[in-house]
């Protein structure tokens, strides 16, 4: 691509992110690179992105912009080198801003770019308690996001690490060059108005979540090769898309890209087996063709063939881990599946399939969730957990049913495509 070409397309990814996946407003300030899940910061890489998102914030009149850098390698350098004592150890500061920032009403963005393979190799009850630690810090502030405090999103920015896992047989700079333009066309940048695309496409979206909350099912089923999974849905369960509202009524799209419509399981209805159809890169390590079997809304079993101890890990946080907390429904046909591309990188391979996720279930929907006490929420059949993992079980061999309270089948995807019309 050459570099103006490039560069154009930088400016209109920044746009899109500010505009439309924020939505900023006059006045607020903006942390980019809050801590998360296994990650502490936006890696230096990312930075020619980052530049342009802080203009463009700025221009949409951004009271402030703080970015908090980090250098990925450093998380790899702490794991082989620091005593398993000191693993309990985490940035707790990082944390206290990003509360005070949702608090205020203030954006949120994290920027992924992370080598898939980051901690491979490394001593499995190091990683376990340091990804705990910071589960229990990135908790405090998901929990307030999940509740409508702030606008918040996700991106990611290609870098070398991940380009070439992607594209092994590439040479680094042009798996990053070739990365990128994958980037751009899965999050629709190659188009003449790219914001005014997103809006198209966040109301077709919405279209399918009225659907589904007009059906008000009570369970979905699944049926593919390795899946045979039925999961309950609870009384009040909300199905909602890419564009999320916060208490202040600022609307945001909290994943770019996004092609998913989701609700909430009940916690205790989920029994079944399923097996995932992409691997699964979490908190740098990747965990390949797992499959798990649920029994009264619990894991029960769990297979990996490669990275099941990470799998382990992940099902033993605690007691809501090995339960779900997100389903969601994907066509086959999105540009992402379409691209033929395994990302290595859930924000991607997610909006490639059908998806759901381990632990923390999203208040925002279940109606009233997001004011229920815990025990409230437990009872209504919210999960709880210091966790939230997607991983992805969709194909094109997949079936999925939705099952009325009266018991009513009706289809809802046939082969991985809508099966139904808006």
């Amino acid at each position: 691509m050459p570099p103006d070409d490039f560069e154009r397309k930088l400016e209109k990814y920044a746009e899109v992110i500010v505009k439309v996946g924020l939505n900023l407003q006059p006045g607020q300030r903006l942390i980019i690179g809050a801590p998360s899940f296994g990650i502490d910061g936006t890696p230096l890489e990312a930075y020619p992105l980052v530049r342009k998102i802080v203009k463009t914030a700025y221009q949409a009149g951004a009271k402030y912009v703080a970015v908090n850098w980090d250098d990925e390698e450093l998380q790899r350098i702490r794991v082989q080198n620091a005593s398993l004592d000191s693993m309990s150890e985490s940035a707790t500061w990082k944390t206290e801003v990003a509360v005070k920032y949702v608090d205020n009403g203030d954006a949120i963005m994290l920027v992924y770019a992370q080598n898939p393979n980051l901690l491979d190799g490394l001593e499995q009850q190091k990683l376990e308690i340091k990804q705990k630690v910071e589960a229990e810090q990135w908790s405090k502030v998901r929990s307030r996001l999940f509740a409508g405090a702030a606008n918040w999103l996700i991106v990611a920015a290609p870098i070398v690490s991940w380009a070439t896992k992607v594209f092994p047989d590439l040479s680094q700079d042009a798996a990053k060059a070739r990365l990128w333009d994958a980037v751009f066309q899965a999050c629709r940048i190659n188009q003449d108005d790219p914001v005014a695309g997103w809006k198209r496409h966040v109301a077709e979206l919405a279209k399918r979540a009225a659907y589904l909350n007009g059906k008000r099912y009570a369970a979905l089923k699944y049926r593919a090769p390795g899946t045979e999974l039925t999961i309950g849905l609870p009384e009040g369960h909300i199905w909602d898309s890419g564009s999320l509202t916060t208490r202040k009524g600022i609307t945001f799209v909290a994943n770019i890209p996004t092609e998913e419509v989701f609700t909430i399981p009940h916690k205790d209805r989920i029994d079944g087996m399923v097996t995932a159809t992409k691997p699964l890169s979490y908190g740098g390590n990747l965990i390949e063709n797992f499959t798990l079997k649920f029994s009264g809304g619990r894991v029960v079993d769990a297979t990996a063939e490669s990275g099941e101890d990470a799998l382990n890990s992940i099902l033993n946080t605690d007691t809501g881990s090995r339960s779900l907390g997100e389903v969601s429904l994907v066509p086959h046909s999105s540009p992402i599946s379409q691209s033929g591309l395994l990302f290595y990188d859930t924000l991607f391979d997610e909006n490639a399939s059908n998806h759901i996720a381990l632990g923390s279930a999203l208040r925002f929907c279940l109606k009233g969730g997001a004011k229920m006490t815990d025990n409230q929420f437990a009872a209504a059949g919210g999960n709880q957990s210091l966790i939230h993992v997607d991983f992805m079980i969709g194909s094109d061999e997949m079936d999925v049913d939705g099952i009325t309270a009266e018991r009513t089948v009706e289809p809802v995807t046939r082969r991985g495509e809508w099966a139904f019309n808006v």
